[in-house]
């Protein structure tokens, strides 16, 4: 489970939906359920700006990661820098720590809890996220995170991506990206990138590092952001698209 640094649904719309609030631009004349994109990155591989591309040429919502790295990087405790967003980040937030929390262990163990409560708040935690992916799913679109590729395995016109690079790359990306230093960037690098993977293993049981569980498998050090997004796009609507 991931939750996202901006707005209370962790969505954007990129482009405005047809009367009933339903997308078609993404393949004309094709009759079931809208695309859906999953995405999971190693930190820094640029989902969050290949995965709003692809919204927008598909002309469908994005929904970002829940967790953003901000949070991750403060365990849940990064208030925001402004008034108009603290509610959503004291939210965000408190969700991260609670995640913590049912994971137990070296974020944050049980200190005496019961564990059938620290089970109850697992089943809890799991079950929100799943209603949120299969109500994003409905609309169609990019899903960043959120155990997405591991919920949505098994639905037609979904396809899974992994996006990757160089450990170096990566952290020069992220520093520029959230103008940090090149020393903090590689903390998040490896703070985060074991983060969510602990994160999926503690609540769902799967690994999303593991190449298996996707469609498509895109190195971000010798793509552009654009040959990435278009390789995306191609696997969606293009001849052999997902099914």
């Amino acid at each position: 489970m991931d939750r996202h640094d901006g707005s209370p649904t962790g969505s954007t719309d990129a482009a405005t939906p047809a009367a009933g609030g339903t997308h078609r631009a993404a393949s004309p004349g094709v009759e079931g359920p809208l695309p859906v994109v999953t995405l999971w990155e190693h930190f820094g591989a640029g989902a969050d700006a290949i995965g709003r591309e692809v919204a927008q040429r598909l002309a469908l919502p994005y929904h970002q990661q829940a967790f953003s790295s901000e949070e991750i990087e403060s365990d849940g405790r990064d208030r925001g820098p402004s008034a108009e967003q603290k509610a959503a980040q004291i939210e965000s937030s408190l969700a991260l720590a609670q995640v913590f929390s049912a994971m137990g262990g070296m974020y944050g163990g049980f200190d005496g809890r019961d564990i059938i409560d620290t089970q109850e708040q697992k089943r809890t935690l799991i079950a929100e996220n799943d209603a949120t992916v299969h109500r994003y799913a409905e609309e169609g679109g990019v899903i960043v995170g959120r155990n997405a590729t591991v919920l949505l395995a098994d639905r037609p016109r979904t396809l899974h991506v992994l996006l990757t690079a160089d450990p170096e790359t990566r952290i020069v990306r992220a520093a520029e990206r959230a103008g940090i230093s090149h020393d903090r960037a590689a903390r998040r690098q490896k703070r985060e990138d074991q983060v969510r993977v602990d994160m999926s293993k503690s609540l769902y049981g799967w690994d999303p590092s593991a190449v298996e569980n996707y469609d498509m498998v895109l190195n971000t050090s010798r793509l552009s952001q654009d040959a990435a997004a278009e390789a995306i796009v191609h696997g969606v609507t293009g001849p052999g698209a997902a099914r």
